[in-house]
């Protein structure tokens, strides 16, 4: 699909050059700098499956354009379901309010721009049909009940999303991506001694059909049992400062809220975040490097072009310690005066982009998993997280762990739950004082909230030593 003509992709949502250059000129008429038309055709597949029996199916379908102004730091933005030349007129007349001059700034003739794919797949999901999709579940949910004779129910949810997207700006690029997604997310419950517990695995990634193979299956139904059967013999942690062993994968969320969120330049920008006055300052030990990448291939919160136009790449905020970028949008990397990295998204046609993360993850250090956990003498080694509260000014943040260990004399021992974690986002990065050479990517369906927009990201760690962050609970 990449290799479509302009002609066969402007027919998608049923607009020509002409129509889109006089929109962008209207948008433009009050003296506006910069203008973009974002178009989306997006179609999602929902199916949940409770024990036995299919308990919800339905289908949503997104269709329409977003229209943007800027004027210096402001937007102007309105949007429409309908794509016609007299809705798309009226839209863009009322994005042009953002500006009030007499200086105007025509479009470029558009050309369009190639861009490279970095989740290329072989069956697109319109073609899938709801049977193969069920028999994916059903497959998993026998696995599940009968992996352990504990489990007493199931539920199985399977997503499929194909979002087609042409963006058109009055620099002059025209671009098109297609922008696949599935998500399966399996829960159990499980019971023993009249005890019950409860917990999850997901597996998310910008894939198609193909990639759920009998291996995957088996993960994810081997994944979810055992993470429930485990919290049986699970305790509490005693309260108080120690030493934290974060396990490699999705403990990253830590490293993408308690510091991710305040490197997005929009922050930095309107001097709300505690890095805005760090770029080229250490803010980690020299072990520590951190990236934001749009370019992983078929991670969840890959990218082929950001939200407004622009090249998505590898972008490093921390390398060897020292903070090196914030994550810019066309806004704020024009205040900045530096490039932009591509980190311009939004939820849909509905919302104007603003600073968002992709993959953000830590690159691997010297040291071992074990040497890690054996440096420790008291303290948790951390598995799974859960939802989170972090102060985006301050930094602060309170975290749930749903399991992890105890670590006792460099050993892991009793399994821990239902633990509280509480820092401050900059002092634990500067804690961070061992990185091991297990990097992992979070596979689960990961989705970010800023500003009421939801979009998929994904995050990645190695193993990490944090010598002191306090911990909520009781043994």
């Amino acid at each position: 699909m990449k290799n479509m003509k302009l002609s066969n992709l402007l027919n998608l949502f049923k607009v020509d050059k002409n129509l889109i250059n006089k929109t962008m000129s209207i948008a433009l008429e009050k003296g506006g700098d910069y203008c973009d038309l974002y178009f989306q055709n997006k179609i999602a597949n929902y199916i949940s499956l409770e024990d036995k029996s299919v308990n919800k199916a339905h289908t949503n379908i997104d269709f329409g354009v977003g229209i943007r102004v800027i004027k210096g730091d402001q937007t102007g933005y309105s949007f429409t379901e309908e794509i016609s030349p007299k809705s798309m007129e009226s839209a863009a007349q009322t994005a042009a309010n953002i500006a009030n001059g007499t200086k105007k700034t025509p479009p470029f003739e558009l050309k369009i721009h190639n861009i490279p794919d970095y989740y290329p797949i072989k069956t697109q999901w319109e073609h899938v049909n709801i049977e193969q999709k069920i028999s994916i579940l059903k497959i998993i949910n026998e696995k599940i009940f009968s992996l352990d004779k504990r489990v007493i129910k199931s539920n199985i949810m399977f997503m499929d999303e194909s979002s087609y997207i042409l963006i058109a700006s009055s620099d002059g690029r025209i671009c098109f991506d297609f922008q696949p997604m599935t998500t399966i997310a399996a829960s159990c419950t499980a019971e023993q001694n009249g005890k019950k517990e409860q917990n999850s695995f997901s597996i998310s990634g910008r894939e198609d059909i193909n990639f759920f193979t009998s291996s995957i299956l088996e993960r994810l139904a081997k994944e979810t049992v055992s993470r429930t059967v485990k919290l049986f013999d699970a305790i509490k942690s005693k309260p108080g400062e120690m030493e934290i062993v974060m396990a490699s994968g999705s403990s990253g969320i830590l490293l993408h809220e308690a510091i991710g969120h305040g490197m997005e330049a929009d922050f930095n920008r309107k001097k709300i975040s505690i890095f805005s006055d760090k770029i080229n300052k250490q803010v980690a030990e020299k072990i520590v490097s951190i990236v934001d990448d749009g370019i992983v291939h078929h991670m969840r919160g890959s990218i082929n072009i950001d939200d407004e136009n622009i090249d998505t790449e590898k972008t490093f905020l921390v390398k060897n310690g020292i903070l090196k970028s914030y994550l810019h949008d066309r806004i704020s990397s024009e205040y900045f005066k530096v490039k932009p990295t591509g980190n311009g998204r939004r939820q849909s046609f509905r919302y104007a982009p603003i600073p968002r993360m992709r993959n953000t993850y830590m690159l691997p250090g010297p040291h071992k998993k074990d040497e890690i956990i054996k440096s420790v003498k008291q303290g948790l080694y951390t598995e799974f997280f859960s939802n989170g509260q972090v102060l985006i000014g301050a930094g602060d943040f309170t975290f749930y762990v749903k399991s992890g260990f105890l670590i006792e004399n460099g050993k892991l021992t009793y399994p821990v739950k239902d633990i509280n974690i509480i820092g401050n986002g900059p002092d634990v990065l500067n804690k961070v004082v061992m990185v091991a050479d297990d990097l992992k990517m979070a596979e689960g369906a990961w989705t970010c909230g800023k500003d009421g927009q939801n979009i998929p990201v994904s995050m990645g760690l190695p193993t990490i030593k944090v010598s002191s962050i306090t911990v909520g609970g009781v043994r």
